[in-house]
């Protein structure tokens, strides 16, 4: 039997009297595409939130590739291979594209931001960072500043400063957020690809997105998840309809 790469036990989180996570339980198989879905307000980027490290659990516990990571840094869990992208876009606007991923680059090969410059004229991490460009289809727009680019394009940046990372576990927190069809359809290819390449646990509010990528699928509501299972059995899920996809996805 296959081992999960990450196993989260029991996963509690409040704020106030709000309840984000309640006793999730959760398996991520390597290999694949796990996809969390769940209406608004169910818990996912507090979930999410957790796994990378940004939040405190009250409780429970986070398991990844059989170590123990509930007590340990953003940082220091990204070294171990979990990197995160956000809702909200995090590039940096007034850098070249190419420059976004050097920094991703250059951070995971250990080096110090301030020697920046020196890093920056490495023929060898300037072809890395061109290579994370190419697989994200911003190779020719390389040297354009980032504030140049649409929205959807900076998504696709996003996940490939993530992707620079080198992460065994790449976490997307709604990487179709804001998206017209054509740059959906546009990422959704670009994580289809990356599938040999990486595990990837995907939150993401457009179901076509969800139901075009995911192998794995897991409802949450209110804070617990309902179902997990694959994306044929999740769309028959008669409690899955009713608390969240509706009979138009059945």
């Amino acid at each position: 039997m296959t081992r999960p790469l990450l196993r989260i036990h029991g996963l509690c989180k409040s704020f106030g009297g709000i309840v984000a996570t309640d006793h999730v339980d959760l398996d991520i198989l390597p290999g694949i595409i796990h996809a969390v879905i769940g209406p608004n307000g169910a818990g996912k980027t507090t979930l999410i939130a957790q796994i990378s490290g940004a939040l405190k659990p009250d409780a429970g516990q986070i398991e990844f590739n059989g170590r123990d990571i509930t007590s340990l840094s953003t940082p220091r869990r990204a070294q171990l291979g979990l990197a995160r992208s956000f809702q909200v876009t995090s590039v940096f606007l007034p850098m070249t594209i190419l420059e976004n991923v050097m920094l991703a680059v250059q951070g995971t090969a250990g080096h110090s931001y301030r020697f920046w410059r020196p890093a920056h004229k490495d023929p060898e991490m300037l072809d890395e960072g061109m290579a994370y460009l190419q697989q994200a289809g911003l190779a020719d727009r390389a040297r354009h500043l980032a504030a140049e680019m649409s929205h959807g394009e900076q998504r696709q940046l996003e996940v490939a400063m993530a992707l620079a990372m080198k992460p065994r576990l790449l976490l997307l927190d709604e990487p179709m957020a804001g998206m017209g069809l054509e740059e959906s359809a546009r990422m959704i290819r670009f994580l289809a690809r990356l599938r040999e390449q990486t595990t990837i646990l995907l939150i993401e509010h457009d179901m076509d997105a969800v139901f075009t990528l995911a192998d794995t699928l897991s409802v949450l509501v209110h804070g617990s998840v309902i179902a997990t299972d694959t994306v044929q059995n999740i769309r028959a899920n008669r409690e899955v309809q009713h608390a969240y996809l509706g009979e138009e996805h059945a």
